[in-house]
């Protein structure tokens, strides 16, 4: 299987992380984003929508999402379990996975779009609404922070999808500077010792 990925972009880094968690062996295919590398016709018609990750599968075709690229996977590949062994478990990682997806990985974005001068010349910046997705980063960080005080992981006994979303995504706050301090040390806890897996140098 062909993963089309960027080493610094989140989206595929998640996928990357969960296929080392099942050691599943992916062909990893390095498109370079700032060079353009999404938009070249080449790449489109693999993905038409200019983006990463893309998945070839062997029969030939493709998923685009990254999260539907980790259900599939885990479909095929279901030992160690990562999205949840029984209803229960599948609808809180879930129910999880929704929750850090939109309000710490989008807003993480925002800021990298709207104040890293990365952007200054891909787009419209808007400063202010980058200072306001920060103020909802680092409030989920909060939240988070007192989520784990007395467990290890995000959802039950062990590692699943939920730890991949929230790792990656914070780990990429690192250019706009949105780093897990000393001042929330349950959370820098779960983010170093998830840090320190195998998977996260995927």
């Amino acid at each position: 299987m062909k993963l089309y990925s960027n080493r610094l972009a989140p989206s595929p880094r998640r996928v990357r992380m969960f296929a080392a968690e099942k050691a599943i062996p992916l062909e990893i295919i390095e498109i370079d984003i700032a060079a353009g590398g999404t938009q070249k016709p080449s790449y489109l018609a693999i993905n038409p929508l200019g983006e990463l990750p893309t998945l070839e599968r062997p029969d030939g075709t493709v998923l685009h999402e990254s999260l539907a690229i980790c259900r599939w996977l885990e479909e095929k590949h279901p030992t160690p379990c990562l999205f949840g062994n029984t209803a229960d478990e599948r609808s809180n990682i879930n129910d999880w996975i929704d929750r850090l997806m939109f309000r710490l990985y989008v807003p993480t974005t925002h800021v990298f779009r709207h104040t890293h001068p990365f952007w200054e010349k891909r787009l419209t910046q808007v400063p202010a609404w980058g200072e306001l997705q920060r103020t909802a980063v680092l409030a989920e960080y909060a939240a988070l922070n007192e989520h784990l005080a007395q467990r290890r992981f995000i959802v039950g006994e062990q590692l699943s999808m939920a730890d991949i979303v929230a790792f990656t995504s914070i780990d990429f706050g690192k250019p706009s500077k949105l780093r897990v301090t000393e001042a929330m040390p349950n959370l820098l806890r779960w983010f170093q010792d998830i840090g320190s897996k195998p998977s996260a140098q995927a």
